[in-house]
Order: C-alpha cells, then sequence, then structure tokens
C-alpha cells in the first residue's frame, strides 16, 4: 500500500535539513545511477564513475565559493572535531604560538586540541559575558608573528555569528566554518585555511571539506601520522584511503542546487530574509528574549528565551507537536534555537512566527 510521507520542518541543528531536490535526485538514483548499473553506495572510489562525481563536486563547489586556483580543495572524515587537532598539528610548528578567538563551546574545544600540540594564546575571549556577542577589533591581543589566528564563524550554541573576518595582520586566518560556510558569499583569500563538518549547509554528515592555501601544505611535517597531514590528502586529491564516497555525491548535488538557486549573493539574500522574520517576532512584544547581542545575532542558529523554564518545556512539547522539530536549545545552555540554515524553507519560518504568535496569545 502505497504512503504518503509528510515533512515537518527541521529546525535542528545537525544533521541539519537537505534541499528537497537533493533528496529526490538521491532517491531516484539510489538503486542505480544513470548508465551505470550500481548505486553511488556501491561502486569503487576508484571508479571512474566515481572519479567523475569527485571531480564534478570539487569544480561546482570552487564555483559556488569562487575559490581561488591557489586552494586546495581536501574531503575529509572526522568531522570539524578531528581539524581542531589536524590544524596544529600541520600548521603549529615547534616554538611557534597560535592565536585563537574564542567565542563558543565549540571554540574552546579547538583550543583544548589545540594545547595538547604547542602554545596557545587566547587573543580574545567572550567568556565572561556567556558568549552573547563577538569580540570587537579593538579587543583583540594578537601575537606577533602568529602561527595562524584562528576563529569559529558561527557558534551553533549561543547564537552569534562575525559579521565579518577580524583583521589578523600577515597571519594565516583559519576558520571552522562548520555551521555558516556558503550561507552568504565569502572570500577565501582572506583565510590560510576553512574547514567544516558538512552536515549544517553543506550535505550529509561524514564529509568534512577543507580549503587550504598551497603555501601552507609545506608545514605538514613528514614525520606526521600520514592521516592526519594536508600535505597527503592533497597530494592524493582525498583519495589516500577510501573516502566518504555517498557524502561527497550528495554535497555534489548540494553544490548543484546552490549554483541553481542564484549562487552565494541570492542565498545570503535570502538567508538574511528568513533570519529578519524571526528576530522580528522575537523583539515584536518582549515575551521573547533574544540571547544573542544584537550586533552579533547568527543567520543561522536564532536562540531566544521565554518567561520561564516552565513554558519553555511547554513550547518545546507543542511546538514538536504541531510539526516543528528542533526547537528546544543546546542541553549546555537551555532556551530555545532555530537552526535556519540554506536548505531551510520559508514555509517553515512562517509556520515558526505563527505559532509563536500564538503561543504568546495563549501564555503571555
Amino acid at each position: 500500500m502505497a504512503t504518503t510521507t509528510h515533512r515537518i520542518h527541521n529546525f535542528s541543528a545537525g544533521p541539519a535539513v537537505l534541499p528537497v531536490p537533493v533528496l529526490e535526485e538521491a532517491q531516484r538514483n539510489l538503486v542505480a545511477l544513470p548508465g551505470v548499473g550500481m548505486s553511488v553506495l556501491e561502486i569503487s572510489h576508484r571508479s571512474k564513475t566515481f572519479e567523475d562525481i569527485l571531480a564534478k563536486t570539487e569544480a561546482d563547489l570552487r564555483a559556488l565559493g569562487k575559490v581561488p586556483s591557489n586552494y586546495k580543495v581536501l574531503f575529509l572524515q572526522g568531522g570539524a572535531s578531528l581539524q581542531f587537532s589536524m590544524v596544529p598539528l600541520n600548521l603549529l610548528a615547534a616554538g611557534a604560538t597560535a592565536d585563537y578567538l574564542v567565542t563558543g563551546g565549540w571554540a574552546q574545544k579547538a583550543v583544548k586540541e589545540a594545547q595538547r600540540v604547542g602554545t596557545v594564546n587566547i587573543a580574545a575571549s567572550t567568556e565572561s559575558e556567556n558568549f552573547t556577542r563577538i569580540p570587537r577589533q579593538d579587543e583583540l591581543k594578537l601575537t606577533a608573528n602568529a602561527a595562524y589566528v584562528h576563529i569559529t564563524t558561527n557558534n551553533t550554541l549561543f547564537g552569534t555569528e562575525w559579521p565579518s573576518e577580524p583583521k589578523v595582520g600577515e597571519a594565516p586566518l583559519v576558520a571552522d566554518t562548520s555551521s555558516d560556510m556558503f550561507s552568504r558569499p565569502i572570500d577565501v583569500s582572506k583565510y590560510g585555511l576553512i574547514y567544516a563538518g558538512a552536515q549544517k549547509n553543506l550535505g550529509p554528515s561524514g564529509v568534512t571539506l577543507v580549503i587550504i592555501r598551497e603555501d601552507l601544505l609545506a608545514r605538514s611535517s613528514k614525520s606526521l601520522h600520514t592521516m592526519l597531514s594536508y600535505a597527503v590528502h592533497a597530494e592524493n586529491g582525498s583519495m589516500y584511503n577510501t573516502p566518504p564516497c555517498f557524502g561527497i555525491y550528495l554535497m555534489g548535488l548540494v553544490m548543484k542546487w546552490g549554483l541553481a538557486e542564484g549562487g552565494l549573493d541570492a542565498i545570503g539574500k535570502h538567508n538574511e530574509r528568513k533570519a529578519a522574520k524571526v528576530y522580528a517576532e522575537i523583539d515584536r512584544s518582549g515575551f521573547y528574549r533574544g540571547t544573542a547581542d544584537k550586533a552579533s545575532r547568527s543567520r543561522m542558529n536564532i536562540t531566544f528565551r521565554l518567561p520561564s523554564e516552565e513554558l519553555e518545556k511547554t513550547f518545546v512539547k507543542e511546538s514538536t507537536a504541531a510539526g516543528l522539530d528542533g526547537l528546544k536549545g543546546h542541553r549546555s545552555v537551555g532556551g530555545m534555537r532555530a537552526s535556519i540554515y540554506n536548505a531551510f524553507p520559508d514555509e517553515g519560518i512562517d509556520a515558526l512566527v505563527s505559532f509563536m504568535q500564538e503561543f504568546e496569545k495563549k501564555n503571555g
């Protein structure tokens, strides 16, 4: 008997909503890729079919992000959490110092792993203010001749986002962009290295994107364990070992979708409009309270509180029943969190705003 699957609105922080056309194309071709006779889950990663998939994914990613030719694009595994270690293992030489700008829980975890490798300077932190804002430029205490400066561009737990890149001088800027990569135009040339877990805006969990300027590959020590070396992965075109084939295939479909949407300019404007609707409702009456400083608000993860924790529990229960899933804030901070990544639809935004208005009428 045929059944109709009703898609609810997925506000999860990740793994997150994917574009429906991507899911539909993957569904159509899951059993057998056209002209191949096998599923992408089955084909050899050394086959021409997969080589073409990998090449197309990289080409479309470069086109979407306007990635300069002197940068290598790597498709790795281990998530952004492994990059917390790989970045200092490859870029932080003995005797050098790495600067970290700490704006949330994931930035703290990046610091913890870097400290296992070498000297870390906390060049700025807003922990004393519960990470409600991004540091100002005049607050940065940067190290002269730092090996690199690390930022987390968007902070999923606290709902803050760097509005633009900090000025860090000649040191390579390294960015964990897991939760806002390709959510707006990005000038890759301002960075030495960019990394991102895919499961927010780029594709499914299991793939990690790394974009690294070629000159930085020379810093990868030959004494490094093979799978931890950017130089090895770059030399082997992300194919030193079996890559996450299905995840790369899906990322390729997401890149194609992004280009069809009009590129990052169009995507960025769309994200601004979506976020503005939700923030306007949060600010409208005072019943809801945004937790992030207005100048630091994220367009991807909108965090807010209600007048009491009891009301928050009711809000989560009733919103879930209404088909608005994943609005409960991270367990470490509480409250509400609406994650509205690139693929999140306008009708979901309207449904949330309508629910918020009705909930306030009943409980305000």
